[in-house]
Order: C-alpha cells, then sequence, then structure tokens
C-alpha cells in the first residue's frame, strides 16, 4: 500500500514540475492528510507510515530539479509551514515541532527528514499539491492558476494542483512577457 502512495505522490510532483515550468530554487507547498489518502476523514487517523510514502515520493521527484518542498501544518498550528531553512535564508522562524497530532503527520515527517528545517507562519509558494482537500491557497503567491494533472489521487485523498503567475499590470497598452504566463 505504501509503495503505491509513494508512487502516486512522485507521478502528481513531476507533472506539476512540468506543468508549472517549475525550475531551481522554486517553492511547492504541500498540505496533505494521511486520514484522507488512507480513507477517513481529515484530521481523524493520522498515518505517520502513509506520510513516510508521501514525502519519499515527492522528494524523490523535486530533490533532482533544486525545488523546495514546504509541507503545510494542520489547522492545530494555524497551517505553519516546514521547509528547509535554505530555501527562506531571511524568514523568522516561529518556534514549534510538528507531531502527528499536533501539524500533522506529513508536517512531522517533512520536519524530521528536512537537512536544516525551519517553521515559519506562512510562505509564498510557487506552485502547490493539495492530498486531501486541506486548503493550501494561503501559501500561493497572489495568482493562483488550478491546475488538472492526470494523478488525480494519492491512495483514497483527491489531488489538487496549482501554479502561479505574476499579476498582470498596466491596462490595454501593456505589452507581456508569454514566458511568465
Amino acid at each position: 500500500m505504501y509503495s503505491v502512495i509513494e508512487n502516486e505522490a512522485r507521478a502528481a510532483a513531476t507533472e506539476l514540475i512540468e506543468a508549472a515550468k517549475l525550475k531551481k530554487g522554486d517553492i511547492v507547498v504541500i498540505g496533505c492528510s494521511t486520514s484522507e489518502v488512507c480513507g477517513s476523514k481529515i484530521g481523524t487517523a493520522s498515518v505517520p507510515e502513509a506520510a513516510d510514502a508521501l514525502y519519499r515520493g515527492l522528494k524523490s521527484a523535486f530533490e533532482p530539479y533544486g525545488i523546495y518542498i514546504a509541507a503545510q501544518c494542520c489547522e492545530h498550528l494555524n497551517r505553519a509551514i516546514v521547509v528547509e531553512r535554505a530555501a527562506v535564508p531571511f524568514a523568522e522562524p516561529v518556534n514549534v515541532v510538528p507531531q502527528p497530532k499536533a501539524g500533522g503527520s506529513f508536517a512531522t515527517a517533512a520536519y524530521r527528514e528536512a537537512k536544516d528545517p525551519v517553521v515559519l507562519e506562512g510562505i509564498r509558494a510557487d506552485a502547490g499539491i493539495d492530498i486531501g482537500l486541506t486548503l493550501i491557497g494561503m501559501h500561493l503567491k497572489s495568482v493562483a492558476v488550478p491546475l488538472r494533472l492526470a494523478q488525480k489521487t494519492i491512495g483514497e485523498a483527491p489531488v489538487v494542483a496549482a501554479r502561479v503567475r505574476p499579476k498582470f499590470i498596466g491596462g490595454e497598452r501593456a505589452h507581456y512577457n508569454s514566458d511568465l504566463m
């Protein structure tokens, strides 16, 4: 079961890299309910082993490209973010260590597996994957664009993805860079 979850996570991440045109140094926020992945209602049945499999799958796709994972904590930690310090060298961290029942299993796995983890109150990520409808929008840059991935579920959880683009400014006389759309 966990190898299937790992492979599904890798497939979703690989597809996102291409669809969002992610590059080295970009940050992808991941919201994840392991309860939903394993077929239960969000917040009711945290599964650390599923979180470990998800993290391995996502990391195996993102790490070769130099893309950072920003793991969203659950509502009990106000949806704080776990990320590598190198991704946000000037950010102001908060003092908390996620646990399966206070932060969530996925954020706990991300904190444990990071080389130098830091927890932030928020982030403005370049793309995101929401596994189990955890509401990641608050951690994306201003203009989020939904993406339809072929990988529609991970385990039993629905998968929703997004990329971002810069805001259009300047009105009808403005010209835009098509590479940023």
